[in-house]
């Protein structure tokens, strides 16, 4: 394992507890694994008592469960559950297109059309990781620029919790061509006003990522990690 050093002053159960948490979620800490108090203790350079006090938040939601005797053992992939959040997230996207086609200036969504623009792609990367993150913004900017910040928090988390799945969906360069043309596409529908067109089309991109991480066995997401880090 890696060591993660601390600063002194941030040698805390709660900032244990959101590295720990980060891990699990890009899966750094491999579903279904094992690992000990003391293995943490050592990655992160701190005593135990931060290390059990965050094991015990984490597993009070869900991402782990301690084995007495055994260890700490990380979530297995719940294909499932992750089809839930791809449910929430539509209901959040479509709700967001609706304020937006009602409440975002039309200078605002012009300039986020010129960010996707297909033929220049402008701000492309070769790295996934930027991608998602690009991927992530365009999506956030549409829910911030329709005036409900709340809608915008609630698509954060459930991106913290697919993006894994998203990132290791644009290693195809189909999917990241793709991509632009769909947001470029419904920027332009809002500025028509046709919600309606905009809201298929948003469907249809997010069902993609969603038909995507079903495709995804734990050989498979091992795989496709390798030949991510290999290009990036």
């Amino acid at each position: 394992m890696t060591k993660r050093d601390l600063e002194p002053k941030m040698a805390s159960a709660k900032l244990v507890y959101q590295q720990l948490r980060h891990m699990i979620l890009e899966f750094e800490l491999y579903p279904g694994s094992r690992v000990t108090e003391t293995e943490l203790a050592e990655m992160f350079q701190v005593s135990r008592t931060p290390i059990r006090e965050a094991v015990q938040r984490l597993e009070s939601e869900g991402y782990l469960s301690v084995r007495p005797k055994q260890g700490c053992f990380i979530r297995d992939l719940d294909i499932t559950r992750l089809m839930q959040y791809y449910d929430v997230r539509v209901a959040l996207e479509l709700f967001s297109l609706d304020k937006a086609a009602l409440f975002m200036p039309d200078a605002q969504l012009e300039k986020l059309a010129a960010d996707w623009d297909p033929v220049t792609q402008p701000g492309r990367s070769k790295s996934s990781e930027d991608m998602e993150a690009r991927d992530e913004s365009f999506h956030i900017r549409l829910a911030e620029g329709g005036g409900n910040f709340a809608v915008a928090e609630y698509l954060a988390d459930v991106n913290n919790h697919i993006r894994v799945i998203r990132r290791l969906d644009f290693t195809q360069n189909q999917r990241v061509d793709l991509t632009y043309v769909e947001h470029h596409k419904i920027c332009t529908y809002l500025l028509e006003r046709d919600v309606a067109a905009a809201k298929n089309l948003m469907i249809g991109h997010v069902k993609r990522s969603e038909e995507f991480a079903k495709t995804l066995t734990l050989t498979q997401l091992a795989q496709t990690r390798i030949r991510a880090r290999s290009r990036g």
